[in-house]
């Protein structure tokens, strides 16, 4: 049974552009189990509406997860999730590779060493 998507749990963050912040969330749901293949995503427009932000900036974000083969859009018809396991690990692993390097990269800047950064992530691990 499909669904439609959720955004509920969507906030806005400075500084980063609103479609990136679109493809984050929709992708980290993918991965998580929270968004499922076939699930519906709200139109462009109501989906514009519902953030308060410009419907360009929705159809950014849905034509860049089109040509990301995660949905799959048809005039006239609701746009669906295309989520198969190729695609779900594709995906895991591009979020994790890019939360790593943001993690590894800010733990660097203030100044941790390698042996200081494990230790802090081992400890909150838990």
């Amino acid at each position: 049974m499909t669904a439609l998507v959720s955004f509920e749990g969507f906030t806005l963050a400075p500084g980063i552009p609103i479609y990136q912040q679109i493809l984050l969330f929709l992708k980290r749901g993918a991965v998580s189990g929270v968004i499922q293949n076939g699930d519906e995503l709200p139109s462009r427009r109501v989906l514009s509406a519902l953030l308060g932000v410009n419907p360009n900036t929705v159809q950014k974000a849905y034509r860049m997860l089109e040509e990301e083969g995660l949905i799959a859009s048809h005039s006239g018809a609701k746009s669906v999730m295309v989520l198969d396991g190729e695609t779900l690990a594709r995906v895991r692993a591009e979020l994790l590779e890019a939360d790593a390097r943001s993690a590894a990269q800010a733990l660097r800047q203030l100044g941790l060493t390698k042996a200081e950064a494990l230790a802090l992530i081992e400890r909150y691990w838990e």
